[in-house]
């Protein structure tokens, strides 16, 4: 099949387009490299089953020939690059979900929104199901990033009643793993860098706030899985092992075997308190579930940051 992946050169966007090429699959990643990076899709140059294009699909977009399934997981997608990107995180979320929404439709290709669990806001439901509709402040800080997701999913919804577009939306829980950016603000490239070069780690109030984190691997096959689905409402994808930021900085210390302390600081605004994934549904309807334990998905992603952090001192960005 021919495959289409928009922020293909992002974290998630990389190892999927891995995930369909391995599968005998030809794949074509389009990018912008707001934040995406080249040296996610480098070891894929030079193959001929593999296309990358800089292209910002906020702009029409245009492929030629057939196209059997689009990944839209275009988005800048932690709080450090969402708010300093805000108008461009709204127009990729609006302008840039239709474009992909109308190549799907004129392809009459299966079309996976990549959502968020974001949708969610500081959810009053825990765990949180599909069907909760959320506590978001639509003009908040976060409301950038989370209003065009939300927007995005209403979107492709409309497209599906109204055109019958195949369409799947996924809503993607905390994931990490290799080709994370290190300043990219979100707790697991900021714990593992400050750990490895021996600086505080730092929490953002007292740490009780909850995370459940889905290593990268797990996460791209719940979304191979949901595309090959009759499934057109949203499904989470997630893992739904919760535990504490503080526990979570624990846990890195451990596994880095680093003597860092940790650094208390005033909490962001609209930070959500609790988020945990109820995973029933793509239990049911997909046959999935993370496989991967915190542990073995922390050593692969600390072994893929030990060669590139800065061992000079830097100014921790926000976490999320």
């Amino acid at each position: 099949m021919r495959i289409v992946v928009s922020g293909g050169a992002g974290f998630v966007g990389s190892h999927l387009c891995d995930r369909w090429l391995a599968d005998g699959h030809h794949v074509i990643a389009l990018d912008n490299l707001l934040t995406g990076r080249e040296e996610n899709l480098a070891h894929l140059s030079g193959r001929s089953d593999f296309e990358f294009r800089n292209q910002d699909v906020v702009r029409p977009v245009s492929v030629e020939g057939e196209v059997d399934v689009i990944f839209h997981m275009a988005s800048p997608a932690s709080p450090v690059d969402y708010l300093k990107h805000p108008v461009e995180t709204m127009m990729v979320g609006s302008s840039g979900t239709k474009n992909m929404l109308d190549l799907a439709a004129s392809k009459k290709a299966a079309f996976l929104l990549a959502s968020t669990s974001e949708c969610y806001g500081d959810p009053l439901e825990h765990p949180q199901t599909e069907t909760y509709w959320g506590h978001v402040n639509p003009i908040g800080p976060r409301s950038v990033y989370d209003e065009a997701k939300r927007f995005a999913e209403a979107l492709t919804m409309s497209y599906n009643r109204e055109y019958g577009v195949n369409t799947h939306i996924v809503r993607i829980f905390n994931t990490y793993g290799p080709r994370m950016k290190l300043d990219d603000g979100r707790v697991v490239p900021n714990f593992i860098d400050q750990a490895l070069t021996g600086r505080p780690l730092t929490i953002y109030g007292e740490g009780q706030q909850t995370r459940s984190f889905c290593y990268v691997s797990d996460l791209v096959d719940g979304l191979t899985r949901l595309v090959q689905s009759d499934e057109h409402l949203p499904v989470n994808i997630g893992n739904p092992a919760e535990l504490t930021i503080r526990q979570f900085a624990e846990e890195i210390l451990r596994v880095v075997g680093s003597e860092s302390t940790i650094d208390y600081r005033p909490l962001p605004a609209d930070d959500p308190r609790q988020r945990r994934p109820d995973i029933t549904k793509a239990q049911r309807l997909l046959g999935w579930g993370p496989t991967v334990s915190l542990e073995t998905g922390l050593r692969e992603t600390i072994e893929y940051f030990r060669p590139r952090v800065d061992r000079p001192a830097r100014t921790a960005p926000p976490v999320e």
